[in-house]
């Protein structure tokens, strides 16, 4: 815990001159070089009450994301393979001692079933939740779920990436998870704070604090270089949460060399029988919400802020200007309801944005927003320290926003499902046209090839 000091963060949060108006300002201009703040810097931002700063703190968040992603936004689908689960934690619906959820964990058989329907609605990337049980979900059967996904094809769609969200494993362990040609690794700490953690995981093998926060190291050492970590906003302080999870960025990247591809920002939402989820110890507002997602953005530049459908759409369009950068969409969190909806009776926990892709996507694009359903970097091997290069310098967008155009005109053509998205396809080729003339020339023969026939081009 040697980079999680907690009085160090305690000392920073209950520091009386960060409320200085100069001082909040000077950092926001400091942010708009794009090179990222200390924590101190976060912790003042942490502080900002005036509105007229609040405005100043959600542009420059949105003008930094722009500038490294432009007005892309990833998506991607949840896919549950089990709810069977040896911890108790108590902010979730599939903790040992909840007695009343029907267990279900799927066959090889459902598990194409599931991914299937996540392709025929147009998903090409999907993050896998695995949870738990040494008997339900051990590396064995991950591996061959995820061959048996890589495996399907409708209509010369597929899932062409598969991220992974299991409990942290050894290093041994780590090396047959990266034999399964996995995207991103991810894993959530929940609360950094130790104390809460000792008190809202009581048993199971999640109760170890440390092995769990040092997971993303053991899995950059067997070779997976593509990490993904975050927080659950709500179970204790948002501010200690928040520069904890910073602090664990930065160490990332110092002791790595490669800092988190993505931070997730999930916020306690109820769940059955789950006590701290049905009274959160310190539920997060919406506006503090919003404040997180920008500092996350001023803070780690680089990184896909992953936004998920616990939130309901009219604050996830909202967050959208701040820095978010990735989403979740049409999604479903228990294990087999995509391709038989129990209306997420039995999900993880409760979901805000309960519309389908097709639908997200159509509102995406009203607000102005550019759909992706790119999984380029990771096929072509810019995972890392060379995409960390490419994100840091800006560049990468020189790479993404072809490839985001393409995969879009892809859903396009096969997945508009009769509905008119003229306007849209209008959009398309507008932000085509804005293009500097080399992407421009080769978005445009990828389109082309698109309409020929031709399925999953990149650049």
């Amino acid at each position: 815990m040697e980079f999680i000091n907690e009085k160090y963060l305690d000392e920073l949060i209950t520091n009386k001159y960060f409320g200085d108006k100069n001082l909040q300002l000077s950092i926001i201009e400091k942010a708009k070089l794009g090179k990222g703040l200390s924590l101190k810097d976060s912790a003042i931002l942490l502080n900002i009450i005036d509105d007229e700063i609040l405005i100043e703190l959600y542009k420059t968040a949105k003008e930094i994301k722009e500038n490294i992603y432009g007005n892309r936004l990833v998506m991607f689908a949840p896919l549950y393979l089990t709810n069977a689960c040896v911890n108790n934690c108590l902010y979730c619906a599939f903790r040992m001692d909840n007695k009343e959820i029907i267990r279900k964990t799927l066959t090889l058989e459902e598990v194409e079933s599931e991914a299937f329907q996540l392709i025929k609605d147009g998903h090409k990337r999907l993050l896998l939740v695995c949870g738990e049980h040494p008997k339900e979900s051990n590396l064995p059967y991950v591996g061959n779920a995820i061959e048996r996904i890589y495996n399907l094809d409708y209509k010369g769609n597929n899932i062409r990436r598969v991220n992974v969200n299991i409990a942290p494993l050894t290093t041994d362990e780590f090396k047959i998870l990266h034999s399964f040609e996995i995207g991103t690794y991810q894993i959530f700490q929940e609360t950094y704070h130790y104390n809460t953690y000792s008190i809202m995981h009581p048993s199971g093998p999640k109760k170890d604090y440390t092995f769990r926060l040092h997971a993303p190291e053991r899995a950059f050492e067997a070779g997976i270089d593509d990490l993904g970590i975050g927080v659950l906003f709500g179970l204790t302080d948002y501010k200690f949460e928040l520069l904890a999870l910073l602090s664990h960025a930065e160490y990332l990247d110092k002791t790595l060399g490669v800092g988190p591809h993505t931070i997730s920002i999930p916020r306690l939402e109820p769940a059955q029988n789950a006590p701290a989820a049905q009274q959160p110890p310190h539920a997060v507002d919406d506006s503090s919400f919003k404040k997180i997602v920008a500092i996350i953005r001023l803070a780690v530049p680089y990184t896909g802020i992953i936004l998920s459908t616990r939130e309901k759409p009219e604050l996830r369009r909202e967050l959208f200007n701040v820095g978010v950068s990735q989403i979740s969409a049409g999604s479903k969190t228990s294990p087999g309801a995509y391709k038989n909806d129990t209306g997420n009776k039995f999900g993880q926990f409760q979901l805000g944005d309960h519309r389908e892709l097709h639908e997200v996507v159509e509102d995406v694009c009203n607000l102005g927003y550019m759909p992706s359903f790119c999984t380029a970097c990771y096929r072509s091997g810019r995972t890392g320290d060379r995409f960390m290069k490419l994100a840091k310098s800006g560049k990468i967008g020189e790479i993404c926003t072809p490839n985001a155009l393409a995969t879009f005109k892809e859903y396009l053509l096969d997945f508009a499902n009769g509905k008119d998205l003229s306007r849209v396809e209008k959009t398309l080729m507008e932000q085509i046209e804005n293009l500097p003339d080399k992407e421009k020339k080769i978005t445009k023969k990828m389109v082309e090839e698109l309409k020929k026939g031709e399925r999953d081009i990149y650049f």
